[in-house]
């Protein structure tokens, strides 16, 4: 099946939280430094998927916000903004949220018709809704945008659910994992990732590709699929 590269991106504190509990002011995990290493990479993706929860948490506009890093784009024939992409279960998309109204061409996939129908009715023309089925939808998602939409690197946003999803099916080629030196505690804040099987369990180790100090944030690179020299014999 033909897919694009799929690349995981979050930052998450020495507890593995995304974010403080609902409800609170929304934790900045990462430094300005950080926050340009990441609209560089934007700059490089064909398209930026987030889960729809997040956008109803964050309310984001997942834009590339240098002007050089978009004439750069134009100047290689790319459109401006990278395509921006949501997965929903339910339909539910708020047409008021920030992703719908900044940077370029926007789609969303929604599981079911009957979610889809819903989705079409909230969005009108502010985006292209398609249809998923229930069974393997990330796999006809992911091939539906390299095929449709020439998608060749996605860039993945969160939230937990959906990065959990896509490590959990095998389908992340590549994860940039910020550290900030945080420890947020509660039960009820969002985790990166949650519970369930894990391709090798738990004596898998990932092939780390690159670890780096970002002011006061360590980024890590892993490719999900290859195994590190240091693998544990089960």
């Amino acid at each position: 099946m033909p897919r694009p590269h799929v690349l995981l991106s979050a930052a998450v504190s020495i507890d593995g939280y995304l974010d403080t509990r609902p409800g609170e002011d929304r934790l900045l995990l990462s430094n300005d430094a950080d926050f340009d290493r990441v609209d560089a990479v934007r700059a490089s993706c064909d398209a930026i998927l987030v889960g729809s929860n997040t956008l109803r948490l964050d309310n984001p506009r997942l834009l590339v916000k240098s002007e050089q890093r978009r004439a750069d784009r134009k100047a290689a024939g790319l459109p401006e903004y990278p395509l921006k992409v949501t997965v929903t279960a339910s339909g539910d998309l708020d047409p008021e949220w920030k992703f719908w109204h900044y940077g370029g061409r926007k789609i969303a996939y929604a599981t079911g018709q009957e979610a889809a129908d819903k989705a079409r009715g909230l969005l009108g023309d502010l985006a292209d809704v398609y249809t998923m089925p229930p069974v393997k939808s990330w796999e006809m998602l992911l091939e539906h945008l390299y095929t449709v939409h020439g998608v060749r690197r996605l860039m993945v946003e969160g939230g937990g659910q959906v990065h959990t999803q896509l490590l959990q099916q095998g389908l992340a080629d590549e994860l940039h994992l910020v550290v900030a030196p945080l420890l947020v505690g509660q039960a009820d804040a969002p985790r990166m990732l949650g519970d369930g099987p894990y391709p090798g369990g738990p004596l898998r180790r990932m092939h780390l590709l690159e670890s780096r100090q970002i002011g006061d944030v360590i980024l890590l690179r892993y490719a999900p699929k290859k195994t590190s020299d240091a693998q544990v014999a089960a």
